[in-house]
């Protein structure tokens, strides 16, 4: 009984493992993508318009984190990053949009990912019921990647869309970005706040879920 049960843990956590893992690398990959296409070469330079996994995983974000708090705290914590793409604005011919541009192309990509799996999810369930245990984990987990992202505070995606927004000054960009990870950690273990946030997903996740059921009949 107790084997069984284990088994069943260690096959849903690697599953949300590796999904993770591939949201993440696609995430961090939309990023170099679009610097890449907008006339910045330093992802290309850096080895990362690539959707090879190892060259999107951070060591510690990537593997060491994520395990620790799938396999350890099991619906607790769960928390994880790609290793961060570097740019050059200044290769930008228009700087301010390019940048914002590349900056929305990695939440731009897990909604895209939830997209997929809600469509090609919806026809497979038609022949094999049981792919919904994928397509939920697949559209929830990204459609938490983009909201996650989407926070205007810096370093996250939406604090570089903030920076643009509001005029924000570099220095005053990465002094906030210093100790903000930190201070969104202790955060988002407050209720109020999780409750924000899952109110956030919640909402973002309903189209894709109602496109699922559509198609899945």
């Amino acid at each position: 009984m107790n084997t069984g049960f284990d088994l069943a843990m260690l096959r849903e956590g690697l599953m949300f493992y590796i999904v993770l893992v591939v949201s993440l690398c696609i995430h961090e990959w939309a990023h170099a993508f679009v610097a890449d296409r907008l006339g910045d070469d330093t992802p290309r330079n850096d080895g990362r318009v690539t959707l090879n996994p190892l060259a999107h995983m951070d060591l510690f974000g990537s593997v060491i984190f994520p395990l620790v708090c799938i396999f350890m705290f099991p619906g607790g914590l769960l928390f994880g990053w790609g290793r961060p793409v570097m740019i050059n604005p200044s290769n930008f011919p228009h700087r301010k949009r390019d940048e914002v541009l590349t900056t929305l192309a990695g939440p731009a990509s897990n909604l895209g990912l939830a997209l997929l799996a809600a469509v090609i999810g919806g026809f497979a369930f038609r022949y094999e019921p049981r792919v919904i245990e994928l397509v939920k984990l697949v559209l929830s987990l990204n459609v938490a990647l983009a909201v996650f992202n989407l926070i205007p505070l810096p370093p996250l995606d939406g604090g570089t869309v903030l920076k643009h927004a509001v005029g924000m000054s570099e220095e005053t960009f990465f002094n906030i970005a210093r100790w903000s990870m930190l201070v969104l950690l202790i955060a988002i273990n407050i209720p109020p706040v999780r409750q924000l946030l899952g109110l956030a997903m919640g909402l973002v996740s309903w189209p894709f879920a109602s496109l699922f059921q559509a198609i899945a009949g």
